[in-house]
């Protein structure tokens, strides 16, 4: 019985051999190589390039301070903030052409499928809300900032998303094949103030632009710095105010 057994386990192994012998050949495991390292290099492209971020929330962390989110302005919130529907690749990527990538035009449809952007650097005049006036200039600075982005499409340079969910980006939008940076033509035209806190804030290295902006627009009265002397409050100064009276009450 042993020697049979020796012998049908010696039948055996030329059958193992060459069933696993095509794969073990040169030219064969070359291709398989190629194949694997292929659909990797297709996953990690489709990841860096192609995925659609719903909302702030599913950015990936890899993403902040690296990459950048092209998309349609869906609405504006308010003068320094807006909602985007991310459409990576653009129209490359068959976005607005093709008739499955299509931008949703509804509000239900555009339900939590937009990226909520919060312009960097900048904090523009408070438009009415929880309960507070709106703030002198407010709805002059929403106004240009939907004429000069909504229902267009940006790119937003994204470096971290703050308490309300929002991505903090620098924003640019061509402008007759020019590409501008939307926090620093609100600047200019004396819309907005260099966002001032002691701690988190984000001007992606454009600081100092955004001062020199603030300053021109400042000495030639733009905007709302064409308020006299003696009545003119920044969007700092606004904000500071509103919560000390609601806290003294």
């Amino acid at each position: 019985m042993a020697a049979g057994t020796d012998d049908r386990d010696e039948e055996s192994s030329p059958t193992e051999s060459t069933t696993w012998s095509p794969f073990l050949e040169p030219r064969n495991a070359v291709l398989a190589g190629i194949l694997i390292g292929g659909t990797l290099l297709l996953s990690r492209f489709y990841r860096s390039y192609l995925k659609r971020y719903p909302e702030a929330v599913n950015i990936a962390p890899d993403y902040w301070r690296k990459r950048s989110l092209f998309g349609r302005v869906t609405s504006v919130g308010d003068a320094d903030n807006f909602r985007m529907f991310h459409t990576p690749g653009g129209r490359l990527a068959g976005w607005e052409w093709l008739p499955w990538r299509r931008v949703p035009k509804t509000r239900k449809e555009l339900k939590e499928q937009t990226v909520h952007i919060r312009i960097a650097g900048i904090d523009a005049p408070e438009m009415a809300h929880f309960g507070r006036l709106a703030q002198p200039f407010s709805k002059e600075a929403f106004d240009f900032l939907t004429y000069y982005i909504q229902h267009r499409r940006v790119r937003a340079y994204v470096y971290k998303r703050d308490q309300y969910d929002r991505a903090v980006a620098t924003v640019y939008v061509r402008k007759w094949l020019l590409r501008r940076d939307v926090g620093l033509q609100m600047l200019k035209r004396g819309w907005a103030t260099v966002y001032e806190a002691k701690t988190g804030v984000e001007f992606g290295g454009l600081e100092y632009k955004y001062r020199r902006a603030e300053k021109w627009a400042k000495s030639r009265r733009k905007g709302m710095w064409s308020a006299n002397k003696k009545d003119r409050e920044s969007p700092r100064e606004y904000k500071d105010r509103m919560r000390q009276a609601e806290q003294s009450t």
